[in-house]
Order: C-alpha cells, then sequence, then structure tokens
C-alpha cells in the first residue's frame, strides 16, 4: 500500500496485479509506504476501512483520500498464482503447484474447502465496496497499463518508468472448457467486476 497525502490518494495492493512494480517505482515519492507485513501491505478494502480510513479522518483530519486498485482477468490472475507457486523455492512447500496441474489447480480453486496451494483469496473480496460507502475510486484493469500509468502520472505529477518484479516463471497454461464453464459458475463475481471496469 503506497499513500500519496497531499494528491489524496491511496495505493491497494492486490496480490498478482504488479503492484510489486509500481511500490518500486512510486516508494521515494510517497509519503507512507506499506510494504511490511503482508496482511498490510496487501490491506483490502475492508482493512482499509477499519484500520487506515478512520486514522486518516480522525487523527489527520482528512476525510477525502481517495482509493485506487488494480484488478486481473479472473483467469490469468489465478495463472498468476499457480505459476508463483511453483517456483523452486516452492519445492515441499505445502502451497506448491508442482504436483497439479492448472485445471486441477482452478477446480481446486472452485472448491468450498480450498487446500492449501489454491487458497489465494478473491480479487472481488479485496475489492468489495462497505456498507459506509468506502470503495476503490479509481479502479484499472492489470492489462492495460497505459491508463494505469496515465492516471498516475497525471495525478502525482511525474514520469513513472516500471520494471519487471516479482515475475512468476513462464509457462503456457490452459484450461479444459469443463473447468472454465466451472470458474465462470462458482465464482462469477470474479468476472462480473473484471467486466464492469470501464
Amino acid at each position: 500500500m503506497l499513500v500519496f497525502w497531499k494528491e489524496k490518494l491511496v495505493l491497494l495492493s492486490v496480490p498478482k496485479t504488479g503492484t510489486t512494480a509500481l511500490e518500486l517505482a512510486l516508494a521515494p515519492r510517497a509519503d507512507m509506504v506499506i510494504s511490511n507485513p503482508p496482511e498490510l501491505k496487501h490491506a483490502p478494502v475492508y482493512r482499509y476501512n477499519r484500520f487506515f480510513r478512520p486514522m486518516f479522518e480522525r487523527a489527520c483530519k482528512e476525510d477525502n483520500m481517495q482509493t485506487m486498485a488494480v484488478m486481473r482477468e479472473p483467469v490469468s490472475w489465478l495463472g498468476s498464482w499457480y505459476r508463483f507457486r511453483r517456483r523452486d523455492s516452492m519445492i515441499g512447500h505445502r502451497n506448491a503447484t508442482h504436483e497439479v496441474s492448472f485445471d486441477d489447480f482452478v477446480e481446486a480453486y472452485t472448491r468450498g474447502d480450498r487446500p492449501p496451494f489454491a487458497n489465494v483469496g478473491s480479487q472481488a473480496k479485496f475489492l468489495e465496496p462497505r456498507p459506509n460507502g468506502t470503495k476503490v475510486d479509481h479502479l484499472f484493469r492489470y492489462e492495460d497499463q497505459p491508463a494505469i500509468l496515465r492516471f498516475l502520472e497525471d495525478r502525482l505529477g511525474a514520469e513513472i518508468t516500471l520494471t519487471r518484479e516479482n515475475v512468476s516463471p513462464r509457462m503456457e497454461l490452459a484450461l479444459s472448457p469443463r473447468t472454465e464453464t466451472r470458474l465462470r459458475q462458482k465464482c462469477a463475481e470474479e468476472f462480473a467486476l473484471y467486466d464492469s471496469i470501464a
């Protein structure tokens, strides 16, 4: 999570959406950099609403902070998690995906009780608006990097150069029609939210 106080902007870091590269590029410009622990670095809207928003409003007398976030196409997002958990350093770890196919990984993700290797959360849950109206004000598709950079450069008044960081191993991934249909049925809110991004 990055906070730009003068610009009244908070960048929420949805995992596996390129936010590590944004953090590295923008950290010197940010007023607050929350890079650890992961529960705060990747604070979802509900955690931002519970802890950070009240701090800004009560302690800092600031109630017009805006939030931005990036969402990745759901199958691509799961593919990134699958590849990330297939790194050599994950061998022997209970979250590793070396012993399962991508199809098996996604099928496990669609279960109510996910095994550890497929328990990677939900972008829709991360971005879910709160009953008090707290929401993501500026939501971008990961696949539209020019729009993300254009917004940030305009808002921050600075040119941004990104490097590739935290990149998962490259590999071709494909889902069987049956598994993709199941994913789209079981996780319809993920696809609906992604499709709603202008």
